[in-house]
């Protein structure tokens, strides 16, 4: 049923051992090896989309945190309120908690495949899944640091005669257990990365990822014992793609609230040029003082645009009505603009020397021409 995964899986190893061949002996171990190091890389090239979606998706899942929190103390222990209001809030923001699954389910098939044919093949086998009974043989035989890339820890069965013919089972443990070894470590530094890229997390999450990073190498271990040394080497090599991977993506995009996303966005903030601040040629800089209000407006001018001085009230003077009649005489009030007594200063003359026949409605206004 998947012949066509484990064909196509063959056909790209086939394809990169074509191009390795030209200055690399094509029987040689290391032209099989980096056949499966670059069948790796061109996966995951051809997943980057989805890691992005990814991260994008545990970004938004970050955002909504707080907003989920809220519909927990609301809904209590109402389940499927609690889960209607979640699904419309998902479907609000964009939010699709699937994404962060997309990178890692396409990988699974292809692992498999890849564990499927380093399994089958052995010397001095027929060809299959798309290569001829030579290129079979030359990958059955192709040895990575004195073990062949089909060989396993553990082995039964024909093939385990037939590959004990062609290597020592010391070295072919040597190598598997080494690379079981970096294997797990790697697995164990990029889940570590995986939780620095998703931000802090609580509750059941918190116990998922607990999970995750001490379960899954301590499973690798376990069952590493039983993969080919292909298989270890294909995923080695995915570990170490997925750390460089995942270095990129926190550099250029850090969980909100971590210290390189305060400082990548203090970064990103335009930069303002004190030139542009500073007063243009000629024009005199205002610095207004801490508490003040607005400047007030600057004060009319008390010379016409004759020459002429307009009248000036008095000091101590009242201000006229608006219908320019003086204003009713008071206790302790003025008559007729003057001060009480009779006293007081003169009034000030327009340009004629004589008194101003516009009355006090026109203090402090231009004479018009």
């Amino acid at each position: 049923m998947l012949d066509w995964l484990y064909t196509a899986i063959a056909w790209v190893m086939k394809q990169w051992h074509a191009l390795f061949s030209t200055f690399l002996d094509p029987a040689s171990g290391i032209a099989w090896a980096l056949s499966i190091v670059f069948l790796v890389v061109t996966i995951r090239v051809l997943l980057f989309r989805l890691f992005v979606k990814q991260v994008k998706s545990q970004r938004a899942m970050q955002e909504i945190q707080p907003e989920i929190q809220k519909l927990r103390k609301q809904y209590g222990s109402d389940k499927q309120g609690f889960s209607q209001a979640m699904m419309a809030l998902n479907k609000e923001r964009g939010v699709n908690p699937l994404a962060g699954c997309l990178p890692i389910l396409p990988q699974i098939p292809i692992f498999l495949a890849l564990f499927h044919v380093l399994r089958r093949i052995a010397p001095d086998r027929p060809g299959l899944y798309s290569w001829d009974d030579q290129l079979t043989d030359q990958a059955a035989r192709a040895e990575l640091f004195g073990a062949p890339i089909s060989s396993s820890f553990n082995m039964v069965g024909e093939k385990e005669q037939a590959i004990l013919e062609i290597a020592d089972y010391t070295n072919i443990r040597i190598v598997a257990f080494l690379l079981i070894v970096i294997m797990c470590f790697t697995t164990f530094f990029t889940q570590k990365q995986i939780m620095r890229r998703s931000g802090p997390v609580e509750g059941q999450a918190a116990m998922v990822q607990k999970l995750l990073l001490y379960g899954m190498p301590l499973s690798l271990f376990v069952s590493g014992f039983f993969f080919p040394i292909g298989v270890l080497l294909y995923w080695f090599t995915n570990n170490l793609w997925t750390l460089g991977q995942q270095f990129y993506i926190l550099k250029k995009l850090p969980p909100p609230g971590s210290p390189a996303a305060l400082a990548k966005a203090a970064a990103d903030k335009p930069q303002i040029d004190p030139k542009t601040l500073a007063p243009k040629p000629g024009a005199k800089p205002v610095r207004p003082k801490p508490g003040t209000g607005p400047a007030s407006a600057a004060p009319m001018s008390t010379v016409d645009g004759d020459g002429a001085t307009p009248d000036v009230p008095p000091s101590g003077a009242t201000a006229a009505n608006g219908d320019g009649t003086p204003p009713a005489k008071g206790d302790g009030g003025q008559s007729n603009g003057r001060p009480p007594g009779g006293g007081g200063a003169r009034p000030r003359t327009g340009s004629s020397g004589s008194r101003s026949s516009a009355g006090p409605a026109n203090r402090g206004k231009r004479k018009r021409r």
